[in-house]
């Protein structure tokens, strides 16, 4: 029998997160700062206009772009970053995974070429690959706040690469970009000509500045696909619903992929998601004004026995283990027998090694009681080299 499977997975890993996870599945004594996805319940009433478009019947399909009232709502809430649109550049997507894979394939050639800063989330360098593309890794490190400029980008576009993907906030790292940061990038992109996927899932969740979509900048509307979506700000993980803003080229693009591989978002997650525009901007705020209280006490208390920056954004932290003289898979896999699950930093590409990343969307009760943990641990490590 011949070869049964795309060899392109052969140079994909399986995720580094779900890897990971898989060890500590039947352990009911460990405090995990692994999983991205709030503590948050779904707000009720969301919820129960869920139900309530289940009871009224609303299990059919919509149209292939999503019903017109969300994506008009979508359209509407975007204008607070600056960025006008009509219903026409949106399209709902299964999740902001679905939306980057078929932005991805709706641009991307074989062997064309996609610069990605790393650390990054573990699906885009996949992505690409499984596109036919060329990922362009580019390090960033905790000297540059893990950001990207206008040097890094010009100096691997030659040859000429196709587009940037650019995640902000950022998971994992949790920096994001100021409006000069990303005039500075833009420059660079118009450049080089190049198209930028913006990763923006983790808008609201921003601390010390409001988040500004690149897309608002001079220039860059025809250049910008927004990817965003519910699952982070209104705890709707589950329910798998997002969206893309994008020029009419690439939608027309990326809707013909959407109407052969998922049709449509479920509707129901679509009316929920419509409520969630109209009434949960209170729940929003009540979410981010608690994870930055977890931020602040997280990232001081990491600060007494390792090194970390603030994050400005999302709800991560990224806090370097270096001096314990571990790699950071074994780090992690040595926490674990002190009760607690983090990610080994190398989950988000090379650049993530000497890294672990802690989610703190977790009760501040176990927070307290991870950062104990952590902390009779690296004592442990110290005591060790006695």
């Amino acid at each position: 029998m011949g070869i049964r499977i795309n060899k392109k997975l052969e140079e994909i890993p399986p995720s580094g997160i779900r890897k990971f996870f898989d060890l500590i599945s039947t352990r009911k004594d460990i405090i995990s700062l692994g999983v991205g996805e709030p503590d948050f319940y779904t707000p009720w009433h969301i919820r129960e206009s869920i139900i309530y478009s289940l009871e009224k019947g609303y299990t059919a399909y919509t149209s292939n772009w999503g019903i017109y009232e969300l994506r008009e709502a979508i359209s509407s809430y975007y204008k607070k970053f600056g960025v006008s649109s009509s219903p026409d550049d949106v399209l709902i997507t299964t999740g902001v995974s679905e939306g980057l894979d078929i932005t991805i394939r709706g641009i991307l050639n074989p062997g064309e070429r996609v610069i990605i800063p790393e650390p990054c989330y573990v699906s885009y360098i996949p992505l690409v690959k499984l596109a036919y593309g060329n990922p362009v890794l580019v390090p960033t490190s905790e000297e540059t706040g893990f950001k990207i400029h206008y040097e890094d980008i010009v100096n691997h576009s030659d040859p000429p690469s196709k587009a940037i993907i650019l995640g902000y906030p950022s998971n994992p790292t949790g920096v994001t970009y100021s409006k000069k940061e990303l005039e500075e990038v833009a420059d660079a992109v118009i450049e080089k000509d190049m198209i930028v996927i913006s990763d923006e899932i983790y808008a609201e969740l921003t601390y010390d500045r409001r988040h500004v979509s690149i897309a608002s900048l001079n220039g860059m509307s025809e250049r910008v696909i927004i990817l965003n979506g519910f699952s982070k700000a209104h705890a709707m993980t589950g329910l798998r619903i997002g969206y893309a803003i994008a020029p009419s080229d690439i939608m027309e693009a990326m809707l013909k992929i959407h109407q052969y591989c998922m049709l449509c978002a479920p509707v129901s997650a679509q009316m929920g998601a419509i409520e969630a525009l109209k009434n949960g901007s209170k729940e929003v705020d009540k979410m981010r004004n608690e994870y930055n209280r977890r931020r602040k006490f997280f990232v001081n208390r990491l600060n007494d026995f390792l090194s970390c920056q603030m994050p400005e954004g999302a709800f991560y932290a990224f806090p370097s283990i270096r001096e314990t003289g571990l790699s950071s898979e074994s780090f992690s896999e040595k926490l674990l027998s002190y009760g607690v699950a983090v990610v080994p930093g190398t989950a988000f590409g090379k650049t993530g090694e000497g890294y672990i990343r802690c989610s703190y969307a977790v009760s501040m009760e176990k927070l307290k009681i991870a950062a104990d943990r952590m902390e009779e641990f690296i004592g442990s490590i110290a005591r060790e080299r006695v």
